[in-house]
Order: C-alpha cells, then structure tokens, then sequence
C-alpha cells in the first residue's frame, strides 16, 4: 500500500491521521471475501465523492470548491456584495478580480478534497491487486479500468486547476505536459474494459464511468491539448493544435482530429447519446431519462448525501419563501452575460428584439413569478430582478439586494429538501450539446467548416443559423452551458481569461497569463520544501 500512502501525504496537510478502519467498520479480510465484495467497497465507494454536501468538496453542487473557482473567476457570474452579505473577508471578491493568494484556505481545501479521492482509488487499485485470485480476469480488467478511470478524472480536474501536479510515489510534482498525456494514457488504457452502459440512466451503471464518460473527457483534454502541452503558459510562446499527435486506436492525429474522432464516439458508438428535442429535459426533476446527459451526479431526496446548493446561493430571500425555502441571494449573472442573451442597456424594457431563446430558461429574470403567481418582495411591491445594474459592491444601491439575473436552469422541484439542496435533478457534469460544440470548435480550428455542428445546437432552442466562428462558438459555449462550470476552462483556451471584462473595479493587471493556472496551496509547499510555486505567484 505504499501509493497510498504516499498520496495521504499530500492530503494530510492539517490532520494527523487518517483511520483506514474505524470503529465498527469491517476488517480488510471481512470486508474483500468476494468479487461483490470487492466492487462494492473498492470501486463502487468511489462515487460517494463525485458529488458532496462538504464545502470545497465536490465536483458540482457544493460551495468554495471546483465549480466556484471554473465559474466565479470568470465573465459568466459572480457574487457582489450585497450590503452586510457576501464581504465575506473578500474571497468572491477575490475570484472574480483574479486575486487570490497560494494562502487561500479554500484553495488548499480543494487540493484536498482532489488528492483524498486520488488516494482513495490507490488504496482500491491495491486493495484488488492483492485480491485478484478472488476475481476472474473480466472481473480484474473491469473493476481496474473504472477505478483508473476515475483517478484520472480527478487528476485532470486537479491538472487542469494548478498546472502541475503530482501523480507517483517519489511525490514529484510534474510539468503539465507530462501529467497530461499520463492522464490520456490512462483513459485509453481503460477504455476497452469499461461497460458499454449508459451512465445516465438507472441501473447498475446509473451514476457510473463507462465508455461514454471517458470519450467524453478524452475529446476535452484533445480540445485543450495547446493549453495542457504548455509547460511555461507566462512566456509568451503558444502552440499549434494541429502539432500535437495524439494516438487514437490505430492513427495518429492532431489535437482537432482527435477531439472530432471523440466526440463522433459518442454518437456512432456504444452507448449512444442523442440530443433532446426540449433543452430543459437535460435539467428537469427526475432527468435520469434524458438522452443527452453523459455523467451526472445522481440526487435523490432519501438516498444519497450529496447537495445542490446554487439556486439556494442564488435567489432572493422572499422568491425562496414563495417557493418555500430559505434561501442566500447572492450569485447572479453578469452584464456581459445578459448581453450575450441579448438584453441591452438602453432599451426601456432591456430585451433587443430576439433575445436568445435560452435566457427565460437560464434565469429568473425581471418580474418573478412563481407558479403563476406573483411573487411580494416583502414590502408590499412585486419583486423585481433588474439583470444590468450588477456591480462588485452594490452596498448601498438601491438595487443592493434585486440586482442581477438568478440561477433558473434546473426546474424546481417542489418536494425538495433542506432549502432546495437536496432535489430529485441529477445534477449535469458532462453532456452531448458541449461535445458537439467541441466538435465545431475542433474543425473550425483544423481549417474546416463547423456549421453543421454549430447550428445543431441553435436549432434545437429555435435559434437562427449563424457562421461557425470561434467567437461565435465561445458566444455559444456561453447561451448553451450556462451554470455548468466549463467557463474557466472554454475562456483559457480563447486566450480571453485574464480580459478586462465587466470593467472589474479591482482587477489585477495579468499581462502573462499566470492567473490560467492557480498557485499550488501554501500548506502543500510547506509540507514538500523541493516543490516551487507556480509562475507569476510568490
């Protein structure tokens, strides 16, 4: 068990130990006496951290963790001060501006949370090695595929958040390049012994990595082959997509023609993805039954811990009781946003004469209603989002606590518990509509035409056609995966990241990029003194 223990090294930065067995919980002889036995405690435990109800833990759904730092750094929302609510010591602030520091506590929790699950697959990977006799080869290849699966998944979450990372038993924090094309391989190495189930849909893979999740994650790290390649991203020198090789079954192609022949694999081959007519099926109550969704974080009212906490975080006080909940008004969209959906500033009734078809989707927006009826905002007046007077510090505005387009996407489940957290949506990780725009994006990139791809998407939400730009592509990343946490990642691969945008009052003057990548945590260099911090951080 040396891996793992190595890597409860790194995750160890506060604690003093970690109790492998605790009281009550079954010896390692009592716990691996069959296959079943076996996959249940080494592989199927794995997807109790996917999700969480922990903060800083968890892919999707909790606070000061993954999603806040791919979706509060960027152009899409943020989280103003809103009077006495949302200082918070400046952290949101901090996000939005780009000036965090290595010594944030939130930052080291999520190197944590990462390298814990990490960890934890080792510990399994070693667990079934010294088990194999209790399995049959099938059973060995399979249950090893998935665990290695999603250890790369966690390592491509944790690549692409602080650059470099560490991935052996030497501890040796590697250069970019390296950790990635060491995650690549791992997936394609998997791939052959992964189930050819759906994982979206109930049943034994429901929840699950198969096939389907690692084409998926297989075409994103094609897509951002420039940026992952790039062991120096502060130097000015950028490199050429259709440069780098990558190794698809028996060809050799560039970053494009691998992220196309990916992303084709989830439609041509086993299990089969397809586009919903209706977009808001993908985000609906009991969403298990959507075809378009390729990994998800299953939530339940009664069976799992996991929480969804964003359109809590995001409503008004008085439109969650009308819902009946609490709630913390705080994220909302931005100005650039709202443009992007076409609400503009001098039109009286702020909406240009074909706003997309997603924004009344997407967000609670001007008046609100719920169920029909109209929503009090408390004071005798019908409450009222105003989405263009958003600014860092609303404190004493008087649009300090309605300024701002809130969280809509996910359809209310009224039999949701603990204040919405806990509702019967899965919440969406991966999902067809963003493979195909990485498809267009892919082909406009390699000098061919991405139309077809592009407009698939428009289509579907009866939207015009337009050429497939890359400024129209990002444009569309922004109106189709709103609120899904891809925007960090979509705006470093535009070179747009370190932008001026939204005319952020305290924005720090990143001429080199280095805010692309966060500083490795203060805590983790304190503990590994060979290790230096990242470009551009002191």
């Amino acid at each position: 068990m040396k891996k793992y223990i190595a890597f409860i090294a790194i995750v160890l930065l506060t604690t003093s130990c970690l109790k492998e067995y605790p009281k009550g919980q079954l010896t390692e002889d009592e716990a691996y006496q069959s296959a079943a036995d076996i996959e249940r405690n080494c592989v199927g435990d794995l997807y109790n951290y996917i999700g969480s109800g922990n903060v800083s833990e968890g892919l999707m759904g909790t606070e000061r963790g993954v999603y806040d730092f791919n979706s509060l750094t960027t152009d899409e929302q943020m989280i103003p001060v809103r009077g006495g609510d949302w200082e918070d010591g400046g952290f949101w602030n901090r996000l939005y501006n780009h000036t965090w520091k290595p010594t944030e506590t939130e930052l080291n929790d999520t190197w944590n949370y990462l390298y814990k699950v990490i960890g934890l697959a080792n510990r399994s990977l070693n667990i079934i090695e010294k088990h194999r006799s209790t399995l049959t080869d099938a059973q060995y290849q399979a249950y090893t595929a998935e665990v290695k699966s999603i250890r790369a998944m966690f390592y491509f979450y944790t690549m692409d958040l602080f650059g470099r990372i560490t991935m052996d038993d030497d501890l040796i924090l590697l250069d970019r390049s390296k950790a990635y094309q060491r995650i690549i391989a791992d997936l394609q190495a998997s791939l052959p012994y992964l189930s050819a189930e759906a994982s979206n849909h109930e049943g034994a893979m429901y929840g699950r990595v198969t096939k389907g999740v690692v084409y998926f994650l297989l075409a994103k790290l094609a897509l951002n082959a420039e940026i992952y390649m790039d062991d120096n991203w502060t130097d000015g020198n950028h490199l050429d997509g259709k440069e780098i090789t990558i190794q698809v079954g028996e060809k050799k192609l560039n970053a494009w023609e691998a992220t196309i022949a990916y992303c084709d694999s989830l439609e041509t081959r086993q299990p089969y993805y397809q586009l919903e007519s209706d977009y808001q099926t993908n985000f609906s109550v009991y969403n298990e039954n959507s075809k378009e969704n390729i990994f998800t974080i299953p939530m339940n009212n009664y069976q799992n811990t996991n929480r969804f906490k964003y359109i809590f975080r995001s409503i008004h006080y008085a439109h969650a009781s009308a819902i009946g909940m609490d709630a913390e008004n705080g994220t909302c969209a931005t100005i650039s946003t709202m443009k992007a959906y076409g609400i503009t500033e001098d039109d009286p009734n702020r909406r240009t004469t074909t706003p997309d078809n997603r924004l009344a989707i997407n967000f609670f927006i001007d008046t609100v209603y719920d169920r029909g009826n109209l929503v009090n905002d408390g004071y005798g007046h019908a409450l009222v989002y105003h989405p263009m007077e958003v600014t860092e510090d609303l404190t004493g505005s008087v649009y300090e606590k309605i300024a701002g387009a809130r969280m809509r996407k996910y359809e209310i489940d009224y039999t949701a518990l603990d204040d919405h957290k806990v509702q019967n949506n899965d919440i969406v990780l991966y999902r067809l509509a963003d493979a195909i725009l990485m498809k267009a994006e892919a082909l406009v990139r390699n000098g061919q035409n991405g139309d077809n791809e592009l407009n698939r998407i428009r289509d579907r939400v009866g939207m015009p056609h337009i050429a497939a730009t890359l400024d129209n592509i990002l444009n569309e990343r922004l109106l189709e995966l709103m609120w899904e946490g891809w925007r960090r990642n979509d705006l470093i691969r535009f070179g747009k990241y370190t932008s001026h945008y939204n005319d952020r009052i305290n924005a720090i003057d990143d001429t080199t990029g280095f805010t692309t990548v966060f500083p490795i945590p203060y805590d983790v260099l304190q503990l590994h003194k060979g290790w230096t911090q990242n470009y551009g951080y002191k």
